[in-house]
């Protein structure tokens, strides 16, 4: 099958330190929480992993080379600009969204209470509807760095389609 496959899958992960006196942010969502992830940007995880797993799908650079952490532009910003910029990069390069699916790899805090909010703004930010995307959420019961709460993590997976061959998205 050749680079022109009407359909491109992706996969992206991504894992930030949780640290005192940060703000948490997960799937654009601001949660309540004492602890936030570390970060050059706001440290959203979630929106990274998204971001890097259409990154991958579109055959482009990565993350970190397309808004690399030495770069003073990038620091402290909001990740739902990066995925914005994700987006674009990827409908100029032919490239739609399809689906989204992503699981949350945490100890704390709680992620199901947010996990609606988390999908209904992911698809608000890549131009999906809130069926098309899923979070979900896992711990690691106790074991590693995301057990022991020392971070958290994202891994996703995007289903994208080159414009004209999406189902019923339009």
């Amino acid at each position: 099958m050749s680079a022109n496959c009407p359909w491109r899958v992706g996969i992206g992960y991504d894992i930030h330190r949780l640290a005192d006196g940060v703000r948490l942010k997960l799937g654009g969502v601001e949660i309540d929480h004492p602890r936030g992830l570390a970060g050059h940007s706001d440290g959203d995880a979630v929106l990274h992993a998204i971001a890097d797993a259409f990154l991958g799908a579109a055959g482009q650079p990565d993350i970190g080379e397309q808004f690399p952490d030495t770069d003073p532009a990038y620091e402290g910003k909001d990740s739902c600009e990066l995925l914005g910029a994700v987006v674009r990069r990827i409908n100029a390069a032919g490239f739609v969204p399809v689906n989204v699916d992503c699981i949350v790899h945490a100890e704390e805090p709680r992620i199901s209470p947010h996990k609606r909010r988390m999908a209904d703004t992911i698809a608000g930010l890549v131009g999906l509807p809130a069926g098309a995307v899923s979070v979900k959420a896992t711990t690691h019961e106790g074991l590693g760095p995301i057990g022991g709460r020392q971070g958290i993590a994202c891994t996703a997976t995007v289903l994208l389609a080159r414009r004209g061959d999406q189902a019923g998205n339009d």
